[in-house]
């Protein structure tokens, strides 16, 4: 039995390593994950209450449309409840987008180096992918305007791109969307939105009320620590909405998720806490890359692309031999990259002197 022809070949995705697997395959008991930008810090202890209460309700389904959590969060944003769409994990809302409005054919305009989803729903749908350079790391806006055609339906673009960590600007972004023709839906990923303090950063929200045809993404598993329960959310026109709820799966964000959603969204202390704590420590390791001689983009989310002038897989396979889990930039498009997560400072220290130990030893 053969699949589909669009799935055929489809490469899989490759999370980083697990601190388990880590262990088994080296022998270690100490060991630290700066791999998968999660949050550090984890979740707010709000969370932790909010799932104490609902023990008794694990046999029943969730309600699908997230009615408590969707009024909570629409006063957080102060948008509609009508323009929120919830996913396990935004992950599944880019797939709810796919579904919706690609056939066979339809054209797809994305960067060349980016979260590596989007092309794969595009060709799981029979969709063509077309590609746009970064422009030192950053989306080419200009370029990905000149490949619209009649066939295209979708344009993603990350922001702060991954793995870049790159921003495009509000006024870039205002006048590419004035620009975009009305047959196109354009899908910003916002899943590192409130680790941004650049003031030049898009408020998308804004934006939506002149621009029906975008939709944004967020999600819970970045600086609300909730990656293990899996919940994302979209913002749109409603009748965007509309049309994506009727791809979406009935019971697709679970009981937990939403509880722990609710709860996060309360606690912005939290939140101010751990953006302040990811820029303190974007400074401790940009300060000691400097010093270093290496060169790295500019880091908006919770993590940073360097170039190490080596090899990505052996700086890898150096720093999990002694402990340390990043991500190899070979299979994200940048061979002599790592891309590491900002950790606490003692994390963030440790890989500092792991990394200060082979670059020693390379004469560098």
């Amino acid at each position: 039995m053969q699949p589909k022809v669009s799935v055929r070949g489809l490469p899989l995705y490759k999370p980083g390593k697990s601190l388990e697997e880590v262990k088994r395959e080296f022998g270690l008991e100490d060991v630290i994950k700066l791999a998968s930008n999660e949050n550090p810090f984890g979740c707010s202890p709000k969370v932790w209450e909010a799932l104490e209460g609902i023990k008794g309700e694990f046999q029943y389904y969730p309600e699908g449309a997230a009615p408590e959590l969707r009024e909570k969060l629409a006063e957080h944003l102060e948008v509609d409840p009508r323009r929120l769409i919830f996913g396990n994990g935004s992950d599944e809302i880019v797939q709810i987008i796919a579904r919706t409005y690609l056939d066979r054919g339809d054209e797809s305009v994305m960067a060349d180096l980016t979260f590596p989803r989007y092309e794969t729903v595009t060709r799981i749908e029979g969709g063509v992918p077309v590609v746009v350079p970064l422009k030192e790391g950053v989306h080419d806006l200009e370029g990905m305007l000149a490949a619209i055609t009649d066939k295209t339906r979708l344009v993603w673009v990350c922001n702060p791109n991954n793995p870049t960590g790159t921003i495009v600007s509000h006024e870039a972004l205002s006048d590419f969307l004035d620009r975009v023709p009305p047959h196109v839906l354009v899908v910003v990923d916002e899943a590192y939105h409130e680790y941004v303090t650049d003031s030049a950063y898009p408020d998308t929200i804004s934006l939506l009320d002149y621009n029906p045809q975008i939709i944004i993404l967020r999600t819970f598993s970045k600086i609300y620590g909730l990656a293990a329960l899996r919940i994302g959310y979209g913002i749109a026109h409603p009748d965007v909405v509309a049309e994506l709820e009727r791809v979406r799966e009935p019971f697709n964000v679970n009981r937990l998720a939403q509880k722990a959603a609710i709860a996060a969204v309360e606690d912005e202390t939290f939140v101010f806490y751990c953006r302040t704590q990811n820029r303190i420590g974007i400074s401790q390791m940009t300060e000691k890359f400097d010093e270093w001689g290496l060169s790295y983009f500019p880091a908006h989310g919770n993590f940073i692309l360097v170039d190490t002038g080596h090899p990505a897989d052996e700086v890898d396979e150096y720093l999990l031999r002694h402990g340390v889990i990043v991500r190899s930039g070979l299979h994200l498009g940048f061979p002599t990259h790592i891309r590491v997560t900002v950790g606490k400072k003692e994390q963030n220290e440790r890989f500092l002197e792991v990394l200060h130990a082979y670059l020693h030893k390379k004469g560098k």
